[in-house]
């Protein structure tokens, strides 16, 4: 009675800490965890402050300047000789310690329009990082129910063939009873322990399918690839939106994120080419700038002293002559537009081909769903029949054998195939532009 107890608490620990998991629980975890979606977060934050730092040179910048010099001492005092005077005139003494604080500010008044394009081309590019957000998060989803149904087809596979597995132990039963009493052959009964022994060897290679299977869930949903997970998925069902083609892959080239996000890569290239011919322009600054010093230059003569002073004025700058700097941007400027509009129209073809075999494949996973629903029924009344004939020895070993791997065979396929569909059902949605989370 002790080491039950001791068995059912064993088990009680080890079930308590596996974790069985729905599928809106599981892209719950994933998204939360996705490092690819807290990358396009970072992505997204780095194009906000792009746009924070355009948009603060729009604005007078400020500069404090501190400066302290030592002179030598053989530095010789002012002086000026007169003509009517025998000695020198002594005007100041030498100042060997000088102290300059000067604080100035910049202001942006004409920059051949530079500022503007490149704030028009920060905000486009924020916008297109909003979209890569958005659809790296469809991304992740999708690739959390992929990794869910293909958890839940290797554990439904595994179940089959165990179930399979232990029909076969009980044929074998009966078999070596057969044989016991000279009913059959010895070959017969070999080749149902050939037929068991490779079962098992199935059953061992699909746990082994199962293992790999969990530890790529896990990894989908962002938890330690060793925690005893499980999915908790209910009867599947064939339901889905009937699709009228055009109509879908004329919605996938609205919807669509990639495409918007390079529509405005797209618009912010024809800003940079603007900010790129702002340099055959003069710029304009208004500048100004205080001083405290100490000798203050301005005040003469020299005094070891602190005195201030300030001064306001325009700048202009003109590149006269760059060497051909400036055409060479405005060409690279232009040659990145050309190839984003190229890029921007592969892609719309790319995911019109894209919508257009997603589709086909519902249609062809859904018939072969049927297909093999239809075929299931039959084997299953065709082993019931060879297993009652195999009883009462009107059936051989090997027509039991043929029954029932065509079972195992229809029952896997079955399995496979409502997984697949699925998640070829998502893929479509996915591709159309439709949030599947």
């Amino acid at each position: 009675m002790k080491e039950l107890l001791i068995i059912l608490l064993i088990s009680g620990s080890l079930f308590a800490q596996e974790k069985i998991l729905s599928l809106s629980e599981s892209l719950e975890i994933g998204l939360k965890n996705s490092k690819d979606l807290k990358i396009s977060m970072s992505k997204l934050n780095y194009a906000d402050s792009k746009l924070s730092e355009v948009s603060s040179q729009f604005l007078p910048q400020f500069k404090l300047f501190g400066n302290y010099t030592k002179l030598s001492d053989n530095i010789p005092p002012f002086e000026v000789t007169m003509p009517f005077s025998p000695t020198p005139i002594r005007i100041s003494e030498p100042i060997l310690n000088n102290y300059t604080f000067k604080l100035g500010f910049s202001q942006p008044l004409f920059t051949g329009f530079k500022l503007s394009s490149l704030k028009s081309s920060a905000k486009l590019n924020l916008s297109a990082s909003e979209q890569d957000y958005s659809r790296e998060g469809n991304e992740a989803a999708f690739n959390i129910y992929s990794a869910y149904w293909n958890y839940y087809k290797t554990d439904e596979i595994s179940k089959v063939i165990a179930q399979s597995l232990q029909q076969m132990e009980n044929h074998l039963k009966d078999t070596k009873s057969f044989f016991e009493n000279g009913l059959i052959s010895k070959n017969d009964m070999l080749k149902l322990e050939v037929q068991y022994s490779n079962t098992k060897l199935m059953l061992i290679e699909a746990k082994n399918n199962l293992e790999l299977a969990r530890i790529a869930f896990n990894k989908a949903i962002g938890i330690e690839l060793t925690s005893q997970t499980k999915v908790a998925a209910g009867e599947q069902s064939l339901n889905y939106e009937k699709y009228q083609l055009a109509d879908i892959i004329d919605e996938a080239i609205g919807n669509r994120k990639e495409l918007k996000s390079l529509a405005y890569r797209f618009e912010a290239s024809k800003e940079a080419v603007n900010a790129a011919n702002s340099n055959w322009f003069p710029s304009l600054y208004l500048t100004g700038n205080y001083y405290y010093s100490n000798p203050n230059p301005r005040f003469q003569p020299a005094k070891d002293e602190f005195n201030s002073n300030w001064d306001v004025g325009v700048t202009l700058s003109w590149d006269v002559w760059n060497w051909g700097l400036t055409s060479s941007q405005v060409s690279q400027a232009k040659q990145a537009k050309f190839q984003l509009e190229t890029n921007f129209d592969q892609l719309k073809e790319n995911i019109q081909v894209e919508v257009y075999s997603n589709y086909l494949n519902l249609i062809k996973t859904e018939e072969k769903v049927k297909v093999n629903k239809e075929a299931l029924e039959q084997v299953i009344e065709n082993y019931r029949i060879t297993s009652e004939k195999y009883n009462v020895q009107l059936a051989t070993s090997t027509d039991l054998i043929d029954a029932e791997t065509l079972k195992l065979q229809a029952e896997t396929n079955l399995k496979t195939t409502e997984a697949d569909f699925q998640i070829v059902k998502v893929r479509l949605e996915k591709s159309i532009g439709r949030k599947v989370y």
